[in-house]
């Protein structure tokens, strides 16, 4: 629960420190005194935009803060702590900051936060109602919202097990579409892959092909002087050439000489002829060898090479890919075109697969529709109930769960609340057939009766009470104080009826000095507390007859 707030420059609100008290407070004052500031100033609080406007005339920027009691082991506390605030003695401290220029700063346990942190945490702290929340009462989202919240864990549930059904669903409708809509394009790919891989079979291109033919094209456009060089080099050590000059045989001389001397030496020297003579050897069968593969070789073998790398290059053009794109499309094609031709295979499976999950998907909405309307009589009830309690002993809400043409995200039904005011009236949307003050007394039952699923321990209500007077204004304050036994209930209100019933009063009380208007917010007790009480009854705080309707009002809400 909220222990205190201060504002400074907001607004009409120069300087402003407001403590409030754990069960029912109720906020009054004049016309334009700034009440519905504090509403604005718990909202910036948790995490509604900043507005620039809102900073007093003449300050450069509007500072609010407030300070929470709760549990140090919820989750409000963890998700703090987690951005790096600190919980002390049990108690939270959010602040904000807005500038003149329309900056804006955030503080959670002492730590500057994203304004979006704020926001998080403002539904576990408080829960805010105005005349806007009576307009989005009127909103289907809202209704089945609160039926949903009614429910309980048996509708969450329901509700759970549909959303998961959904989202299957809908992945497997996603990719369907996909997979029909691109049928045509994966077709023509098909078409481009079979022809590719039929010119890769009849060309069958190998890797490092290319590389092997510029080397081979290289050396039979030589060949002559391949041959000459090599023809050259086999007669000197074969002696071909007949001028006596037998390298082998020199060396063979040499080395014998070496091996007959009586120093090692010399015998090593001769080892290392021999080592040469067998190298000679060597070389001598290699060029042989050569010789015969180049007389083998000629002008068929350097047009063939030509043609083979003109074949490939052609391949190339028409495929409009390099040579590694080839040797890779040559492995990888013949599954992919498998994968494409398997198409209608896929979209047979697919539409059963997307049959099956829209029959489980029904199911699931079948079972979320029976809980939601299991709901909706015993919320009709409890609603009614404390209609009654508001000045509308006849009323009665009827809330419809319809079919949905097709299933949505939260569900396959239309959710609808009906206002019948007394039994002979027919019943109208909320939205549409309710006055202000209905709506007002429609929202407070329906808070009343969700009292229980709110996780907010905290209740705003801004001028909850508009268009109400007289014995149902009595009745709504009853309900706040009802409310206000299970939760803290805070609410702005120009009516003693409702006043008359909080545990705590405060009053906004404008002040005018020259052009700048101030406003002071006081606690008021005893006679104050009457004179007010009176001041909003007849508009005079001084009447006698409405000092003395102010005394039986707080009379009769003392009695209960």
């Amino acid at each position: 629960m909220i222990d205190e707030l201060t504002i400074r420059d907001l607004g009409v609100i120069a300087r402003a420190r407001i403590e409030f008290s754990p069960g029912f407070t109720a906020v009054t004052g004049e016309t334009g005194a700034g009440k519905t500031m504090i509403v604005q100033a718990l909202g910036l609080l948790l995490g509604s935009r900043a507005d620039s406007q809102a900073v007093r005339a003449g300050s450069e920027q509007t500072r609010v803060e407030g300070r929470w009691r709760l549990d140090r082991e919820g989750g409000v506390a963890r998700t703090v702590q987690e951005a790096g605030g600190e919980i002390e003695d049990d108690e939270l401290l959010l602040a904000r900051v807005v500038t003149s220029q329309g900056r804006s700063r955030a503080f959670a346990g002492g730590a500057q936060v994203p304004s979006g942190l704020l926001a998080q945490l403002g539904p576990e702290l408080v829960a805010v109602h105005g005349q806007s929340d009576q307009l989005r009462l009127a909103s289907p989202q809202a209704q089945r919202e609160a039926l949903d919240r009614f429910g309980g864990s048996a509708l969450a549930a329901a509700l759970a097990d549909y959303g998961e059904a959904y989202e299957r669903y809908t992945q497997a409708c996603r990719r369907l579409d996909e997979l029909v809509a691109g049928r045509e394009e994966r077709a023509q790919e098909a078409r481009w892959l079979a022809d590719a891989l039929a010119q890769l079979g009849r060309v069958a291109p190998q890797p490092g092909e290319p590389e092997e033919l510029e080397a081979m094209l290289a050396r039979l456009e030589n060949l002559s002087e391949l041959r000459e060089a090599a023809r050259a080099a086999h007669a000197v050590l074969e002696d071909d050439a007949g001028d006596g000059a037998d390298v082998r045989a020199l060396l063979d001389a040499a080395r014998r000489a070496l091996e007959r001397a009586p120093d090692p030496a010399l015998v090593a020297l001769g080892g290392r002829l021999a080592e040469l003579r067998y190298g000679l050897d060597d070389v001598a069968v290699e060029l042989a060898g050569y010789l015969a593969g180049l007389e083998a070789e000629g002008v068929g073998a350097v047009e063939a090479a030509q043609e083979r790398r003109a074949e490939l290059s052609a391949l190339q053009r028409r495929l409009a890919l390099d040579y590694p794109a080839i040797l890779e499309l040559a492995e990888q094609g013949p599954d992919r075109l498998a994968e494409l031709e398997g198409d209608d295979e896929l979209v047979d499976a697919l539409r059963d697969s997307v049959q099956s999950l829209r029959e489980t998907l029904n199911a699931a909405a079948g079972r979320l529709s029976a809980a939601r309307r299991e709901a909706a009589a015993a919320l009709s009830a409890a609603v009614g109930a404390e209609l009654q309690s508001l000045a509308m002993p006849s009323a009665a809400v009827e809330i419809l769960v319809e079919p949905l043409p097709e299933p949505a995200r939260s569900g396959a039904d239309r959710v609808e609340f009906l206002l019948r005011p007394h039994p002979d009236a027919t019943a109208r949307p909320l939205g549409k057939g309710a006055s202000g003050g209905e709506l007002s007394r429609v929202m407070l039952a329906l808070e009343v009766v969700l009292a229980d699923t709110r996780a907010a321990p905290t209740f705003v209500f801004d001028e909850v009470d508009a268009g109400v007077g007289g014995a149902a204004a009595i009745e709504i304050g009853r309900r706040l104080a009802a409310l206000s036994r299970s939760a803290q209930v805070i609410v702005v209100t120009h009516l003693a009826q409702v006043a008359a019933f909080a545990d705590r009063h405060i009053a906004v009380v404008k002040d005018s000095e020259g052009a700048v208007t101030q406003s002071d917010v006081r606690a008021l007790e005893g006679e104050q507390r009457v004179a007010e009480m009176a001041r909003l009854l007849s508009g005079l705080s001084g009447s006698e007859s409405g000092l003395a309707h102010a005394r039986e009002l707080l009379s009769i809400a003392a009695a209960g």
